[in-house]
């Protein structure tokens, strides 16, 4: 069986474009065998490409930093997508209990919005602009309809999240012997 554990794992790597970072701060696409940009990386990502971003020296993986990295250089780049409260909020999750909580809320109400931006888009390609114009201004009941899926799933994901918090907070209460009414 670890003969098989090996081949998912080389199979899991290959699906991703693997990125050496130097100790040069220099970018290394082993796919093109050439160095790349940060700029370029974003460009994989903004492709749907799955990359993986390692240390060349040590192995150590280096995605998110290279992510947020990616991100920090859009937020100062002139038009930003947080603000300032919405950032101090984000910062006061960590450490907080609800921390794991915040991570999966947050990526799966970017995944359904994601989602009807996808569908919107499919349909943005068959129609003209006067079209466009006509339906956009109709306020069409389909707009409607993906809109309020997103907000039935972020109400989901809320509801869970109320949810497995509840359940914790008995179990941590009935740890102590305190009974909850």
């Amino acid at each position: 069986m670890p003969e098989d554990d090996n081949q998912a794992a080389a199979a899991a790597s290959t699906a991703q474009r693997l990125i050496k970072k130097y100790p040069n701060r220099r970018l290394y696409d082993t796919s093109t065998s050439t160095y790349i940009t940060l700029s370029e990386v974003k460009q994989l990502v903004m492709d749907g490409e799955p990359v993986a971003v390692r240390d060349a020296k040590t192995g150590d993986d280096l995605t998110r930093s290279i992510l947020l990295q990616i991100i920090l250089e859009e937020e100062a780049g002139g038009a930003p997508m947080f603000t300032e409260a919405v950032l101090a909020n984000i910062i006061r999750f960590y450490g907080h209990a609800m921390q794991g909580f915040m991570g999966a809320y947050l990526e799966k109400n970017v995944q359904a919005f994601t989602e009807i931006q996808a569908r919107m888009t499919e349909q943005s390609q068959v129609m003209t602009p006067e079209m466009w114009s006509k339906y956009m201004h109709l306020q069409s009941p389909m707009l409607k309809g993906m809109m309020g899926s997103y907000v039935e799933q972020s109400q989901a994901v809320f509801t869970q999240v109320q949810e497995q918090m509840q359940k914790q907070t008995e179990q941590m209460l009935g740890a102590f012997g305190i009974k909850q009414r």
